[in-house]
């Protein structure tokens, strides 16, 4: 029973089985805690004390002598505070050191440890002035600054400021230096930390990438020299591939292989990439100098211990240059068998979890998705190209050359290229211009793979169109649109079909589709705006080619056509600013300075005009337009004889035109070379014996000169003038009734006219128009239609400029030969 007496049992109706853990002594009560001031004046003091109460204060030796049993201060746990209430400590055989704890415990700021009593006399010490700053913190400050200026160099140099980017660096290393003087100022306890080692390569390093990227090779050599010769730094012998680089930019490739090698040999065996990396650049060396050979032995040893496309590319290049055809082969191979080394594109499919469809959509376009994509590209880029460059070499044609890459691509893990290499395959033999084998080519795709038959149906379409085969382009750009309606490549093919048809409407909204589905389609935009330009809205088809301006700067075409624009639209200051751009991209194009020439000449700046047209007739000395304009310009400018070259190039490049040889002729008479007029009038005469003007300056010239030439020329003149009147009566009589040559002619003149107005889009100065010569009343054969008897003549350079009046009078001299007297026998019968 005595083992049950201190067991405390529960009463049936209890029911709560925890009570009685609340209770608590009230001393330990903290709720009354922030109402004690006493409590929280120790707690706001230094020591956490309470401070003794406060007692009335007795005069010097009238208190009461503490004891061993007086009952002193209680403390606020309740006990006993030792020693009297002024804080004196009682007496006792030792002597005070004259310390006390009461002092420190009333809370006086001032007490302090003074036995001496200085500090009461003097009063209380200044505070210790704090020092600014160490040896240690003005180190640690300037290494700061060095970093952030490295830093500097770098941003400006990733922004493309390479000069702020070398200022910074070169600031780096003048920082590091007077930091380093500084630590030897103050004198380490050691050597090693007087420098930072970190930090000098640091610096020295920067500066001479900072030296490469503006292209001062002797300041970069001479800067990694500094490093590599400091034995302090480990692992510098790896700069020497730096070195290397910088002696391949500047063409040195021996020494550039000296380098590598030496690098190569401080690299370990284990840092396989960089070893491969080096070696790759000691065999592009080695293609540079022309050694193919050690070329190939660096690129095999790459492929047999890492291979990679590039790699493989490099190695099929050297067999090509060297034309070792089954080399080529197994080096195509390998390059085939080289991994990408990277996932399929299924781990980017969605799935049914929701949760990893949002993480797939977060990495399906991350920064290293993009490199893979790149890293793909570049594959099928090698791949590719490889199979064009030795498929006319390593078999007999290259088709059939072709043939066997393709079929290798297919057994290969490359499968999906092997219907790009036969697109690619046709477009080959179209460069070839074998319109049969590539049209057959892309046939061969009209059973497979819709979206391959799709590829192959534009190409087909587009072939037949320059065929002018517009049938059957219709029918190819149709299937392709059946497969693809928002391809705009098949839209363009049948927005130029129906163009060539005539339905310019019609191929306006195609061509608008395709720049719907893709914004950046230059041959859309191009073909819209050529079609805005027929159906004469010349701003809307200034917008497109603005708009196809911004996407290909300074394409030739796109300028002209707005330049042209310009011109039709009578703005001659906007068209010769555009024209003056597009001399600064081609400056050889006899075209478009031709045009220049004629929108000088509207503006009546005849120089420039000149300058413009000789500057095409230099580059094309076959354009009669130019040669016409420069010898009228000539003429006009009263020297014919300057005039001479222009005509006789005319007559060389049109000789059955009497016309240019009839301009030779007057502008040897004009300058006063009668002589050699005569001459040229003659060899005129025995090329075109029935001419009848060559004949009328023959007679004229005669008469002039007095030769007794004149009577054989006359009766000539009569024959070629009956012969004329009786070829005239045959054409009239062989023509329906009511019908004259006279309309006919100048209804044709009119139409001409009236084509030239449209075609130039305006009306040239008059001045112009006169000095032109007429090119469609010069044939050799033309007559005029009269009954009579007609000798009189004129010049096709047009009248001579008339003599300044002076005060000697000129003896005038008939030009007309109609008015002069004539012989019975010159007269009609």
């Amino acid at each position: 029973m005595s083992t049950m007496e201190n067991v405390h049992l529960v009463p049936e109706d209890e029911d709560d089985l925890y009570s009685g853990f609340n209770t608590f002594d009230p001393a330990l009560a903290t709720q009354s805690l922030e109402l004690d001031a006493g409590f929280q004046k120790a707690v706001q003091t230094s020591h956490g004390r309470r401070p003794p109460p406060p007692m009335a204060a007795t005069k010097p030796g009238t208190g009461r002598l503490g004891t061993g049993s007086g009952r002193g201060p209680t403390t606020s746990a309740g006990r006993t505070r030792q020693g009297s209430a002024d804080g004196v400590r009682p007496m006792t055989a030792v002597m005070a050191a004259g310390f006390t704890s009461a002092g420190t415990r009333s809370g006086s700021a001032g007490t302090m440890f003074d036995p001496l009593g200085d500090v009461s006399s003097r009063g209380a010490p200044q505070l210790e002035r704090k020092l600014d700053d160490s040896a240690e913190e003005k180190i640690k400050k300037m290494e700061k600054r060095v970093l952030d200026l490295v830093e500097e160099s770098q941003f400006a140099n990733s922004i493309g400021d390479l000069s702020l980017a070398l200022e910074r660096a070169k600031q780096a290393g003048r920082q590091e230096r007077q930091l380093v003087r500084q630590r030897e100022t103050l004198g380490s306890a050691t050597a090693d930390n007087n420098l930072n080692l970190d930090l000098t390569y640091t610096v020295l390093f920067n500066l001479a990438c900072q030296y490469i990227a503006s292209e001062m090779w002797t300041e970069a050599l001479s800067t990694f020299q500094v490093i590599i010769r400091n034995k302090m730094f480990s692992n510098a012998g790896r700069l020497k591939v730096n070195i290397g680089n910088i002696y391949f930019k500047q063409k040195e490739y021996h020494k550039a292989i000296k380098y590598y090698r030496m690098a190569l040999d401080q690299i370990p065996t284990s840092h396989k990439d960089v070893r491969m990396r080096i070696m790759q650049n000691i065999g592009i060396v080695f293609v540079k100098m022309g050694q193919f050979g050690d070329a190939i032995t660096s690129f095999e040893h790459i492929m047999s211990e890492r291979p990679d496309f590039k790699t493989g590319f490099n190695l099929l290049l050297c067999y090509y240059a060297l034309n070792d055809k089954d080399n080529m082969k197994k080096a195509f191979l390998k390059l085939l068998q080289t991994e990408l080394n990277i996932d399929d594109d299924d781990k980017y499919l969605p799935t049914e979890d929701a949760h990893s469809n949002l993480i797939l959509e977060a990495i399906k376009n991350d920064s290293l998705r993009q490199i893979e994509r790149q890293k793909r590209q570049e594959a099928e880029r090698c791949v590719v190209t490889a199979a064009k460059i030795i498929s006319p070499c390593i078999d007999v044609t290259f088709s059939v050359g072709y043939d066997w890459c393709v079929e290798q691509v297919k057994a290969s893990n490359h499968a999906d290229l092997a219907h790009d290499l036969e697109i690619n395959k046709a477009i080959a033999y179209l460069k070839q211009k074998d319109f049969g084998k590539a049209v057959e080519t892309l046939k061969g795709f009209e059973r497979k793979d819709s979206k391959l038959a799709a590829h192959a149906a534009t190409n087909l379409s587009f072939l037949y169109f320059l065929q002018k085969e517009y049938a059957t382009a219709d029918k190819y750009a149709e299937a392709a649109l059946a497969t693809d309606r928002y391809n705009p490549s098949a839209l363009v093919n049948k927005g130029n079909i129906l163009f060539k048809q005539g339905d310019v409407e019609k191929a306006l909204e195609y061509y608008n589709d395709a720049i719907s589905n893709e914004a950046s389609c230059i041959e859309a935009l191009y073909n819209l705006g050529l079609v805005y330009k027929k159906l004469d809205r010349k701003e809307e088809a200034l917008d497109c080619f603005y708009k196809l301006h911004a996407i290909l700067r300074n394409h030739p075409e796109v300028m002209y056509q707005i330049a042209n624009l310009y011109e039709t639209l009578e703005d001659p200051d906007q068209a010769m600013e555009w024209y003056m751009q597009l001399v600064g991209v081609i400056h050889s194009d006899p075209t478009m300075l031709k045009s220049m020439g004629e929108l000088c000449d509207y503006i009546g700046d005849k120089s420039q005009a000149y300058q413009y047209h000789y500057d095409s007739y230099r580059y094309l000395p076959s354009n009669m337009q130019v040669i016409e304009w420069l010898g009228a310009y000539f003429i006009d400018s009263q020297f014919p004889e300057k005039a001479i070259h222009y005509f006789e190039r005319a007559a060389l490049v049109q000789p059955s035109e009497v016309k240019w040889r009839l301009m030779v002729a007057s502008c040897h008479r004009r300058s006063g070379n009668y002589q050699q007029a005569l001459n040229t009038y003659k060899l005129i005469h025995k090329r075109f014996p029935d001419n009848v003007e060559c004949l009328k300056f023959l007679v004229r010239l005669c008469t002039d000169m007095g030769l007794k030439e004149l009577q054989e020329y006359a009766n000539k003149l009569k024959k070629a003038e009956k012969t004329k009147e009786m070829r005239e009566q045959r054409i009239s009589s062989s023509r329906r009734p009511g019908s004259s040559r006279g309309s006919r002619v100048g209804s044709a003149d009119s139409e001409r006219s009236s084509t030239s107005g449209h075609h130039r889009g305006r009306s040239r100065p008059q001045s112009t128009e006169k000095n032109r010569i007429d090119l469609a009343s010069a044939g050799p054969y033309e007559f005029s239609g009269s009954h009579e008897l007609d000798v009189s003549y004129k010049d096709p350079l047009g009248p001579q400029a008339e003599r300044p009046r002076t005060a000697a009078r000129r003896q005038e001299r008939e030009e007309d030969f109609a008015d002069e007297e004539l012989g019975d026998d010159l007269l009609p019968e």
